[in-house]
């Protein structure tokens, strides 16, 4: 039995009976002093059985009949053991509780027993009713104002009111046709009385009978003598006692989730023309926090009368554009050909009945929630229609999309002036219909008297709209949608009838308003989220975005391209679907990397999307072919070799190009370079050929100029007799250089107005060829043109192969101390790399959990080869049975975690232990040295495979010992001694990795790349690169104030420009003379004149700039559209349009272009393919790839695409080797010819290097609190690791240890978030926990659970694992953002600016500037140094390599 929480005692004189005692007896319930039973189909009556209401228990002797229940059990499968038994009694007390429950239970007792009331008789249903309600209607207040509960004992009685209809309402059971809340302020006294009994056993603080809105409530109630109760003739609705039937106007509404019928065949829609001028000028939403897509919350319903129902606050709405928009421009029923799209975003809770009101101030209100809500950021679907409804007199705006309802609460900032103007509306629609039925007569209110009467408020009236009845109407009328819909859903039907209602609709009429007509609502269906933010990131910037300035080539290769295609051609995709270039699968699924062997035939059969030549036998029958001229040479066979051939009168050359016959009927041309020509032993006149692919059979795709073919290095050999004809093929090559830029384009221009001029004659077309395709490298390079079409029978595509088949060979040397293997050469002696796998090491099932993934991986082992073991029965050595003899070297991690976390990252440790392994296991070599013949570190970042072992591990025992100096650490590799004696007496214990001077390494500025970095940010890309030493930064363009104040202080050298680049560069080609060559808006020619004097001197000029770099930000901004503004959202990265027109009028030696992952596919993978297409027309060599960063020496992932660009004068630079463990899938990209390209091997399985942990990264940082906010403090404690003490260097003093604070709540979930890896909300206890403001609350967040079925929410509320990584840059930390996982591993707060700082590589000394949101974002955006240091490494190469 529940306890009792309130009673009404009335002692009778004693009447035992007998038949009572019984059946309570029979029942057999506990043996308590007082039994407790259950009673069911019970009749509460007098003594001659007159059943009476339960109020009258209190006032006569009152018996009971009914079925007698044992105490436990389910009422339906017990009813065999109930015991019917007739007029007992009588009661002697009665009680209400379930008030902790929150639904009511009543007792009454006799002198026997007590007796849970379950359920009356059918008869006596309309008696026991009315007292549930009221039993029902204290329990809600008692947890409406119970702070134990969550509740608010300072409410005023509107709130309160409204709180206790809206629960009530939400049952859906209780008798409609009445008022909730005039039942509840009818009972106002008896609830009074019930609820202060309560203080005798309360703990609460605050007492009821304290309470100001508990009297408030009695005295309306006093005041209000007319009772409510249920009808006693139907049971089911409540009826007024004065006999004046009323149908509340509240108490209707508030089933929200129910729309109102809609009683006219028409809907007439609001002009947006006409409300215009009471809204704001054009504004973009934005925001800076990650949002959920709606579809990832809600499971897709097909019902919408029965959809799930949320609070949204914070909210905005906006369209397909992101431009905020009105709601009133969307119809307030279900119509068809609606005009208008509108989509919303806010933070999603559960509907606690709190919340904002349309009479409440949007910009400051008491009852609504701060802007800080704890829910989830989510952006939704269509809004398919809203309306106003009422709870407790209180209007509310709801708004439904297909997968929920949403009320309404407190707008964004930004958006409160575009609410604002409903509001008014709904204002005025509430007090229009006050005027009406406060007339006696109002039929003969007209439009024009309502009107007057408006124009008559005061100023202080809500409603006030002006005191000009003209000002009124126009504004009534304009605003007529929503006022017409209030009348119409109000439940007095003679209201639609007054003379008012027929004005208004004749008004807008007269002003020509849309009739749209009304619709069925129809079935919902499962669809893409087509909201804006599904493909943006978050809009962080303050400041307004300006169009891209471009030159007149940038202009033209993306406007042709746009102009060419229309949005259907977008949507539809093309074989080149970006959906299928970027394998986007998760993290933990593994790739398939296995291709499909071709089938040998004599030519070449080419993969599908290209053409294949077709079989033609007797060939020579069919054509008339001879050669021209005398044999010039003979090829390696003894061959003679031509230089010309006749073909049906038609010369074939050599270095010329033919079209061969195709099978395809696709039209697409199979296109050969003649390599060479030549004639077999068997008299066949064959052509070496390299294959010549279009643009569009490339990663091109249809970005690509329909005459630009590619040459690639698939050759074939095959009988002129399958040539079609001979095609030209101008093989371009133009001088370079900016100075050459205008001849260039001048050229291209005249030579493009030729070909189509030819095209129109319906000449065949001519092509030209700059570049060779090498999709298996994921580059197109520079033309090898001097080895193309010599005709001397050697082909340089034959010689790639050729190298490529020799690296497969394994040969042994004559005195077997030695062998190649995969190209390299390996000695006894040397040491090597060998897979984990091969010691037993099991990696399988590693690396899927995206939290502490990199847990368990290895490394490689480093062995030192002994002696070869060649078997004697093998006629021919091969890498799987000949074994080598090895000394396994230990690493200090195969010692202990902690030896590990405190040693050097590049030591291990000597052993005698030996074993035999197949060559096969041999990954690589790598060399071991002593301590003092290390080369030093520029960086986190390690290229070289290089070790130091000073120590002996003694594997069966356990120890490590010095190593003792008769070890020689011989190998074919042999270090220059003079190096050896020039560092030794340099190092001391725990400092071997300090920088070093090194002569060879001491670049002078001078020979260094001249840089200028776009899109700077706070300078991760610069700092990586200059400490590769490859590039000195002289200038840099960043848009955001704070990262560019961060740039400057911490590279004072160069000359940061912080503004919009559009401006930059339409200052420098102004101050170049080439303004006619730049577009750009008005704007930015503007701010371009306003630079000052200082700067414009600084600006950098074509000639002077090296290298470019930048990370263009891939956030759209669709409405601001240059290019055919009739397609929408075509063009959706401005800012890359400004960085390519930035290497299009320097034309630098190098351009670096860096952005996330997802930017090859952004735009359905249309910006990427424009990006090439774009370098490669202005001459350069192109190289594209993803990289993890993690695989480069950081904690964090961070995939980074990333495109090389050199001029044809350079070397591409190559792809940096990952040194480092990491887990992830392969990062491939799929191209067109089934080629499957991934820039590096991936590291899952073996690497030189272990991955760098949490604890490597931040276990020497001092504790901190949540909320940390003192800038400077002390480290407190030396650094341990061996990245500790190359990222701390020389600081003394530790900067920018901050944290985002924590509400109270939030601090909550996090101290009982345990310290253990993995540890996440799903470790929350399902509890309630008490706020500082008596507030009681869940301790798990209420949408996790609920929605966890869908959405695994991994990670959320997240601890980060020591031994584990971080998963992913972020630019700001929140536990319940797409990332949650940002809670340190042993405090309780979330991860600090330094922590994250350090997280990406950057040292200790490195500065960042503004608050706290500012500093987090500008190293989440930052390129991690260490990756832009081991890029600029590869960079130097190419540099040197080139020189040399």
């Amino acid at each position: 039995m529940r306890k009792r929480a309130a009673a009404a005692t009335y002692f009778k004189e004693r009447d035992a009976r007998f038949s009572e005692t019984l059946t309570i007896h029979m029942t057999s319930g506990p043996h308590d002093p007082k039994p407790n039973r259950r009673l069911t189909d019970f009749i509460i009556h007098d003594a001659a059985r007159k059943p009476l209401p339960f109020e009258m228990i209190e006032v006569a002797d009152m018996f009971i009949s009914g079925t007698i229940l044992p105490s436990e059990g389910s009422t339906e499968e017990d009813m065999d053991k109930g015991i019917r038994c007739e007029c007992f009694g009588p009661i002697e007390t009665w009680a209400i509780s379930g008030f902790e429950e929150g639904f009511p239970g009543i007792c009454v007792s006799t002198d026997v027993a007590d007796y849970d009331c379950v359920k009356p008789a059918n008869n006596y249903k309309k008696f026991y009713d009315h007292f549930f309600w009221k039993a029902r209607s204290c329990i809600e207040i008692f947890q409406k104002l119970s702070k134990t509960f969550g509740g608010n004992p300072n409410f005023s009685l509107v709130e309160l009111l409204d709180a206790v209809v809206h629960s009530i309402s939400e049952s859906q059971s209780f008798p409609s046709g009445i008022s909730i809340k005039d039942f509840v302020i009818s009972q106002g006294e008896f609830i009074h009385n019930q609820l202060i009994r309560l203080d005798e056993s309360s703990l609460e603080d605050n007492k009821f009978s304290d309470l100001s809105v508990l009297v408030a409530l009695r005295d309306a109630s006093r005041k209000n003598r007319t009772s409510v109760a249920l009808n006693p003739l139907s049971g089911e609705s409540l009826k007024i006692r004065d006999g004046a039937e009323k149908l509340d106007d509240d108490e209707k509404l508030a089933r929200w989730q129910h729309p109102a019928n809609v009683l006219s065949k028409f809907y007439i829609k609001i002009s947006e023309n006409e409300i215009a001028d009471d809204y704001p000028l054009p504004a973009y939403y934005k925001n800076s926090v990650q949002e959920m897509d709606e579809y990832s919350i809600f499971d897709t319903v097909h019902n919408s009368d029965n959809l799930p129902k949320s609070m949204l606050h914070n909210w905005s709405l906006y369209n397909t554009d992101s431009r905020l928009i009105s709601l009133e421009l969307l119809p307030m029923e279900s119509c068809a050909e609606v005009d208008v799209t509108i989509y919303g975003s806010g933070i999603m809770t559960a509907d606690d009945a709190s919340g904002f009101g349309l009479d409440s101030d949007p910009k400051q209100s008491s009852t609504s929630r701060a802007y800080n809500v704890d829910g989830i950021p989510i952006y939704l679907s269509e809004i398919q229609e809203w309306m106003i409804k009422f709870r407790s007199s209180m209007p509310f705006i709801l708004i439904r999309t297909d997968l929920a309802w949403y009320r309404l609460g407190k707008p964004s900032k930004q958006y409160a002036p575009w609410y604002e103007p409903i509001l008014k509306a709904a204002r005025l629609a509430i007090n229009i219909i006050t005027l009406l039925k406060e007339q006696s007569w109002v039929s003969r209110l007209s439009f024009s008297d309502v009107i007057r009467r408006v124009s008559e408020f005061d100023k202080d009236h809500p409603a006030y709209i002006s005191s000009n009845p003209a000002v009124v109407e126009r504004y009534v009328v304009v605003h007529g949608q929503i006022i017409l819909q209030q009348l119409a859903e109000y439940p007095d039907d003679l209201i639609r009838e007054y003379a008012f209602v027929t004005g208004l609709s004749g008004k807008m009429e007269e002003r020509q308003h849309t009739k749209l007509e009304n619709r069925e609502k129809v079935a919902l269906k499962h669809q893409t989220n087509l909201n804006p933010r599904a493909a943006m990131g978050p809009v962080v910037s303050k400041r307004k975005a300006m169009q891209a300035t471009m030159t007149r080539l940038i202009n033209r290769i993306w406007g042709d391209y746009y102009s060419n295609y229309s949005s259907d051609d977008l949507k539809e995709g093309d074989s080149n679907d970006p959906e299928k270039e970027v394998d986007e699968r998760e993290e933990n699924e593994e790739d398939n990397d296995e291709e499909a062997d071709g089938e040998k035939v004599p030519v070449r059969e080419m993969d599908p999307e290209t053409p294949s030549v077709r079989q033609i036998t007797s060939r020579s029958n069919i054509k008339q072919i001879e050669w021209d001229g005398e044999p010039v040479g003979t090829t390696c066979s003894g061959d003679p070799l031509y230089r010309q051939a006749i073909l049906c009168g038609e010369p074939i050359v050599v270095g010329g190009a033919v079209v061969i016959e195709v099978d395809n009927s696709n039209d697409m041309l199979a296109i050969y370079f003649v390599d060479y020509m030549f004639e077999t032993s068997e008299a066949r006149k064959m052509v070496h050929g390299r294959l010549m692919l279009m643009g569009s059979q490339t990663i091109l795709g249809n970005a690509a100029n329909e005459r630009e073919v590619f040459l690639t290095n698939e050759c074939v050999e095959f009988e002129l007799g399958v040539v079609q004809r001979s095609v030209v093929v101008d093989v371009r090559l133009r001088s370079w250089g900016h100075q050459h830029r205008n001849d260039n384009i001048n050229y291209e221009k005249i030579d493009k107005a030729r070909a189509e001029e030819k095209k129109m004659k319906g000449l065949p077309i001519e092509y030209y060829c700059k570049s060779l395709y090498w999709p298996e490298k994921g580059a197109f390079f520079k033309l090898p043109r001097e080895t193309m079409g010599l005709g001397t029978g050697v082909c340089d595509s034959c010689k790639i192969k050729e190298t490529e088949k020799q690296k497969e060979i394994f040969t042994v040397n004559s005195s077997e101390s030695g062998f190649v293997y995969n190209g390299v050469e390996y000695a006894v002696h040397d040491f090597v790399y060998v897979g984990p796998n091969h010691f037993g090491d099991n990696t399988e099932d590693q690396g899927t959990s995206k939290i502490g993934r990199n847990v368990g991986l290895k490394t490689y082992v480093i062995c030192q080869l002994l002696e070869l073991d060649i078997p004697e029965a093998s006629r021919k050595a091969d890498p799987k049975s000949t074994q080598v003899k090895v000394r396994r070297l230990f690493r200090p991690g195969d010692v202990s975690p902690e030896r590990a976390y405190s040693s050097n990252i590049r030591e291990v440790y000597y052993s005698e232990q030996k074993l035999s392994l197949p060559v096969e296991a041999i990954e690589g070599r790598c060399e071991v040295r002593r301590k003092i013949d290390l080369p030093p570190l520029h960086g986190l970042a390690i290229f070289e495979h290089i070790f130091f072992c000073d120590n002996l591990y003694e594997f069966d025992k356990g120890a490590v010992k010095k190593l003792p100096t008769s070890v020689r650490l011989e190998s074919s590799l042999k270090v220059d001694a003079a190096t050896s004696r020039k560092r030794k007496g340099k190092f001391k214990d725990g400092e071997s990795d300090h920088e070093i001077p090194d002569k060879q390494e001491s670049v002078s500025q001078k020979s260094r790349l001249v840089m200028l970095d776009i899109f700077s940010g706070c300078g991760g890309l610069s700092e990586g690169l200059q400490q590769a030493r490859v590039s000195e930064t002289k200038w840099a363009i960043e848009y955001e104030v704070p990262a560019g104040e961060a740039f400057n202080r911490n590279h004072p050298d160069a000359k940061t420009f912080v503004t919009d680049c559009n401006v930059i560069l339409r200052a420098i080609m102004e101050k170049c003379g080439d303004a006619d060559d730049c577009i750009s808006t008005s704007e930015a020619a503007e701010f371009a004149k306003l630079l000052r004097v200082e700067d414009i001197n600084n600006l950098p000029l074509p000639g002077q700039v090296d290298f470019i770099n930048g990370g263009p930000p891939c956030q759209g901004f669709s409405g601001m559209n240059r290019f055919n503004q009739n397609t929408r959202s075509k063009v959706q990265c401005e800012t890359i349009l400004a960085f390519l027109s930035f290497a299009d009028y320097f034309r630098p030696r190098f351009v670096l272009l860096e952005n996330v992952r997802n930017f090859l596919s952004f735009n359905k993978g249309q910006t990427f393919r424009l990006t090439l297409a774009s370098l490669l027309e202005m001459g350069y060599q192109v190289r594209f790839g993803i990289l993890e960063a993690g695989a480069y020496g950081v904690t964090q992932s961070q995939k980074h695409a990333l495109i090389w660009a050199a001029s044809p004068e350079e070397l591409l630079p190559e792809w940096p080797e990952p040194m480092h463990v990491f887990a992830g899938p392969d990062l491939k990209i799929s191209l067109p010819g089934n080629v499957q390209y991934a820039a590096v091997r991936n590291t899952a399985n073996g690497a030189p290097f272990r991955a760098i942990t949490v604890k490597d990264t931040i276990g020497d940082l001092p504790p901190v609190e949540n909320g940390a906010c003192d800038i400077m403090m002390d480290y407190q404690s030396e650094p341990v690791s061996w990245f500790q003490k190359r990222i701390r260097g020389n600081m003394l003093v530790l900067n920018g240890h901050i944290s985002k604070e924590m509400n109270e709540l939030n601090l909550f979930r996090c101290r009982r978030i345990p310290k253990h890896p993995g540890a996440d909300w799903n470790d929350l206890p399902d509890e309630k926990v008490r706020l500082s403001t008596g507030q009681l609350v869940n301790l798990r967040p209420w949408c996790l659970p609920n929605t966890a079925k869908r959405h695994q929410w991994k990670g959320l509320f997240g601890r980060l694992d020591w031994d584990g990584n971080i998963p992913v840059s972020i630019i700001d930390p929140q536990h319940m953002g797409k990332v949650g996982l940002c809670f340190h591993p042993v405090q309780d707060r979330i991860v600090t600016v330094r922590e994250c700082a350090r997280s990406q590589g950057f040292s200790d000394s490195y500065q960042f500037i503004g608050n706290i949101q500012d500093q987090y974002r500008q190293i989440g955006n930052a390129v991690s140094p260490p990756l832009a240091f081991s890029l600029g490494r590869k960079l130097k190469e190419a540099v040197k390599q080139k020189e040399l």
